[in-house]
């Protein structure tokens, strides 16, 4: 099993993701346009898995291990094939969620197909397609892995109470980075971003949904029930903190480059990034502040009408044996959703991957999971105003 290159998979995650387009589609959602929704009724279609034994998968780039040998090859998705029978049509089409809710909404408030059976989007995403009704429940039955495996801290987001709909694909951390060796200290706490010797050399995420949740952990809020109060309280210190040219810019997925080249010394970060760039510059460090840090994931549904919801169901649950999670874990060294997975990857025989297995970025220790918490999403009737407001603070 192989690293992956700096070509990760959480660069394509974090394309920088403006609400523009997001805040007008946000509005159909947003103000649970009665038309739009789908009554639990009227979302299965007839599943043919029993005799097509095919799917049609959606996922974003680069997130699924590969051959080393042959980048077209899929290793744990050819196993899955192989065990099963079952043809996947895997399709890296996801960029961006905003863009691929504009690219399938059409047909789904329509109550037609999308000619996907499986789909893998962020969770403050997956929550728009939740309260529509555009996903179908999952037969539990069909997925003991999933059951009995799962990540306890992940097993129930607001959302989506008792993850009916959802079932994480990965997961990460956002806090914070920063390099050692030029700073000269370490950093604890997300108040220390606006620390003097910072001045000039800070960035902020720019998307709403990545960053807002870590900066009200600083202010010492739980982000799993924060309040619209909280949400102006951060944005009045951050329009502070950029007027004061505390703040350099606020970027998508190129703080790397900044954090590399040492124009950035402190930044808003992902884990995943961090355990690729340490691996070039030991210096480079990600913290988990002492207030707590959100931790995400980008989740798989299966959309409404899907007609191969059983062949999906059984995917899913493949990619909860710890053994195939084990090996899609030490390619894109995301927070593995399957904790059993970490005494897959301790008894590899290659040093590389077992060191993994002690990797926290990967599989966070008892510490740090007590300083890990998922945000509530931002409701329908809060995206507009808020993504006004902290559009026009990020400059997007």
């Amino acid at each position: 099993m192989a690293l992956p290159s700096m070509n990760s998979p959480l660069s394509r995650r974090t394309l920088l993701r403006t609400l523009g387009a997001g805040a007008a589609l946000g509005g159909l959602a947003g103000c649970g346009v009665r038309p739009a929704y789908v009554s639990p009724g009227d979302r299965a279609a007839t599943d043919v898995s029993a005799t097509d034994k095919r799917l049609t998968w959606a996922n974003w780039p680069l997130y699924i291990d590969t051959d080393d040998e042959d980048q077209t090859r899929r290793p744990t998705l050819e196993a899955f094939q192989k065990r099963t029978g079952i043809s996947v049509e895997y399709v890296e089409e996801i960029n961006d969620n905003d863009e691929f809710f504009g690219k399938i909404s059409p047909a789904l408030m329509n109550h037609q197909r999308t000619g996907r059976d499986l789909v893998v989007i962020s969770d403050w995403m997956c929550a728009r397609f939740v309260r529509l009704g555009w996903v179908q429940e999952m037969d539990r039955a069909r997925q003991p892995n999933v059951t009995k495996y799962l990540d306890p801290l992940l097993r129930s987001p607001a959302f989506d109470p008792g993850r009916k709909y959802t079932v994480p694909w990965q997961s990460g951390i956002t806090g914070i980075a920063y390099n050692r060796r030029r700073l000269g200290r370490d950093v604890h706490s997300v108040a220390e971003l606006w620390a003097s010797d910072l001045k000039g050399r800070v960035t902020l995420l720019s998307g709403l949904d990545e960053a807002f949740a870590l900066l009200m952990q600083g202010n010492g809020v739980d982000i799993t029930r924060w309040t619209a109060d909280d949400f102006h309280t951060v944005c009045d210190q951050v329009e502070q903190q950029v007027r004061k040219g505390q703040i350099r810019r606020f970027t998508g997925n190129d703080y790397i480059k900044d954090l590399s080249s040492g124009d950035v010394l402190a930044c808003q970060a992902y884990s995943g990034d961090v355990i690729q760039l340490q691996a070039d510059d030991p210096d480079i460090r990600f913290v988990v502040p002492e207030e707590g840090a959100e931790l995400w994931s980008e989740s798989l549904m299966v959309p409404n009408l899907a007609r191969h919801k059983a062949n999906a169901e059984r995917l899913i649950d493949y990619y909860y044996d710890p053994e195939a999670a084990a090996e899609l874990a030490a390619w894109v060294n995301y927070v593995c959703p399957v904790p059993a997975a970490q005494d897959v990857l301790a008894s590899a025989k290659e040093e590389e991957t077992a060191a993994l297995a002690e990797d926290p970025l990967i599989f966070p220790d008892a510490a740090m999971r007590r300083r890990l918490a998922i945000a509530r999403d931002i409701t329908s009737d809060e995206r507009v105003e808020f993504a006004k407001r902290w559009n026009a603070i990020a400059g997007l």
